[in-house]
């Protein structure tokens, strides 16, 4: 059986936008779904760490899930993730309320189900106890979130999960194509699907066979992310790609602070607000960086769209 429902392409993993008192902005937080299905996304990755998820509270999760589900309805599939306890019990309470939302699949974070000095006998055991609780028919995910500890799956653990038939969707944070392959070997011919979350290894893991991109950087440059994963077959794009990968540098700046700016001038009525970050962070040699960028990203887009 093969995994038609969520399809290769740019996921972007969102932005949660914040009033100027902290609360989730919805006027803005509608204004952004909606630029990403303009600008050619193939689905949502909504309540992730982009979206700040360990600052938002269980009701906020489920709310703001709710609410990407219903404006996207019809357009665009919406996976959600969002599940942050420690414990396995309060994980499976959290998923289960993700699960209420109508989410087209409920993400898992990889780093929940062990601790970091566990073995990975002990997350699959831990992993099989919360698959137990969860209805069989619900579609599962993962995502290797850096926070708060990365844990990135082997191709053994990856084959447990695609056999299992559960999974549809892995983000992978790996940043090694090596383990990127072996991820893809053991999808092969299962539900599951791979979208890598980093620019330098992307081109070659589309090559190789991963579905798409879901990262960072489609938070500012989505068209030509799309462009990218769209057309890579078709037309020589390691100029874009390489472009791309100097572009991404700009995350380890002030994200998602620097993001929610980049947005502003793209036109979107967003504070620049975070939970995890202090907007001040973005100082005026930030700034000018951004405006590079936003340069850079139109004179590629006249180039190559």
């Amino acid at each position: 059986m093969m995994n038609n429902d969520f399809p290769g392409g740019v996921w972007p993993v969102m932005l949660t936008p914040f009033t100027t008192d902290s609360k989730v902005d919805y006027p803005a937080l509608e204004g952004l779904i909606e630029w990403y299905i303009a600008n050619g996304v193939s689905g949502l990755f909504a309540v992730c760490q982009s979206s700040e998820m360990f600052f938002l509270d269980l009701e906020e999760r489920i709310a703001v899930a709710e609410f990407v589900k219903e404006k996207a309805a019809g357009r665009v599939p919406v996976i959600v993730s969002g599940h942050i306890s420690d414990t396995l019990e309060g994980q499976v309470h959290e998923l289960t309320r993700i699960a209420e939302t109508g989410a087209d699949a409920v993400i898992l974070i990889t780093n929940r189900l062990a601790k970091q000095e566990e073995s990975e006998d002990v997350w699959i055991a831990n992993l099989e106890k919360v698959l137990q609780q969860l209805p069989p028919e619900l579609k599962l995910g993962f995502y290797e979130c850096p926070y708060p500890y990365k844990r990135i799956l082997s191709k053994k653990a990856t084959k447990w999960c695609a056999d299992t038939g559960r999974f549809y969707f892995l983000k992978d944070t790996s940043c090694d194509i090596k383990n990127i392959s072996d991820k893809l070997a053991a999808c092969e011919g299962t539900n599951l699907k791979l979208y890598n979350a980093n620019t330098a290894t992307l081109l070659e893991s589309l090559q190789l066979g991963s579905a798409g991109y879901s990262g960072v950087m489609a938070n500012m440059q989505c068209r030509l992310y799309h462009k990218l994963t769209s057309d890579y077959t078709k037309e020589d794009l390691s100029g874009l790609s390489d472009m791309l990968i100097l572009s991404a540098l700009i995350e380890y700046q002030c994200y998602p602070v620097n993001a929610k700016y980049y947005l502003q001038q793209e036109g979107l009525k967003m504070q620049t607000v975070c939970r995890t970050k202090s907007h001040t962070l973005l100082t005026e040699t930030f700034r000018k960086e951004m405006a590079v960028l936003k340069r850079i990203t139109e004179k590629l887009e006249k180039e190559y769209l």
